[in-house]
């Protein structure tokens, strides 16, 4: 009975990600040791995510979509948040919980669903259809439902100033055989289907491009808001950190000289809660 208990205990949780014994840390089987200072930290994440080392190329190529990511000033809502929280009383790490906490289909979503888009393209061509074919169909399976495209234009940027040196990045590394870049073709050819659907252009975005960057390096597109995170955590910190050293405390989104705006009910009387039967 009590081997069995202890069985039963020791598969409630099974992985093969670390295995921790006294004196001894392996991830992945690699001991800690060996990895330290061997590679770095999007090296280290591809090998807890993937199971393997990248090569250097790839490894490079994962840590610039990272650092692209990184931030985008207080305007955006999870950096707000951030900064709010920081002057509530609360530590670093709520502070970073309650912005990430934000990161949601809407905001910080764009990437693992222009990732899902590009594989939706991608199956197509495993079907038979030519990349324009498969493009076209995708599109306006999609445009007909008046869904959001992700990835392409920028409400702030009329070009996006991270995504034509990732993209540069992304050539290289398909140059030297590191990725296919297949992905990155299937970017361009759904910024052109836009082009000439819209009648203007509209380019590719840093949720466009560090979609091509995680997909031609293999993540699925289920990765890609965690991978995101990863990347604007580091904002998130650095913010919130740089508030607590401003000070000030329960800092709203404005300034308490500019108003919002009241659009209820004017000023009117209490006479009383209403007797049975009426309606409030």
């Amino acid at each position: 009975m009590v081997e069995t208990t202890s069985k039963a205990a020791t598969e409630w949780w099974r992985t093969g990600i670390i295995d921790i014994e006294p004196g001894s840390i392996r991830v992945r089987g690699y001991p800690i040791q060996d990895l330290v200072g061997a590679i770095s930290f999007p090296d280290m994440i591809w090998l807890m995510l993937r199971g393997g080392v990248p090569s250097r190329i790839q490894g490079d190529l994962l840590g610039a979509a990272l650092v692209a990511a990184v931030d985008h000033g207080p305007q955006a809502p999870s950096i707000a948040i951030a900064r709010m929280a920081s002057t509530c009383g609360v530590g670093i790490n709520n502070a970073m919980a309650s912005a990430i906490n934000a990161l949601g289909d809407v905001h910080g979503g764009a990437g693992q669903q222009c990732m899902a888009l590009y594989a939706a393209i991608a199956a197509r061509q495993e079907n038979g259809a030519t990349l324009a074919e498969a493009t076209e169909a995708e599109l306006c399976a999609r445009l007909t439902q008046r869904q959001h495209i992700p990835g392409f234009g920028h409400r702030f940027h009329p070009v996006d100033p991270r995504s034509g040196r990732l993209l540069a990045l992304v050539e290289d590394a398909r140059q030297v055989g590191a990725v296919s870049g297949h992905f990155a073709a299937i970017g361009r050819a759904v910024e052109d289907h836009l082009a000439a659907r819209k009648g203007k252009r509209l380019p590719m975005n840093i949720d466009g491009a560090t979609a091509v960057i995680y997909s031609e390096l293999g993540f699925p597109p289920e990765l890609g808001r965690g991978l995101f995170i990863l990347s604007r955590s580091v904002g998130i910190l650095a913010h919130a950190w740089e508030q607590s050293q401003q000070g000030g405390r329960i800092k709203g989104p404005m300034p308490p000289s500019i108003p919002y705006r009241y659009d209820g009910p004017a000023q009117r009387p209490f006479e009383g809660r209403p007797s049975a039967g009426e309606r409030a």
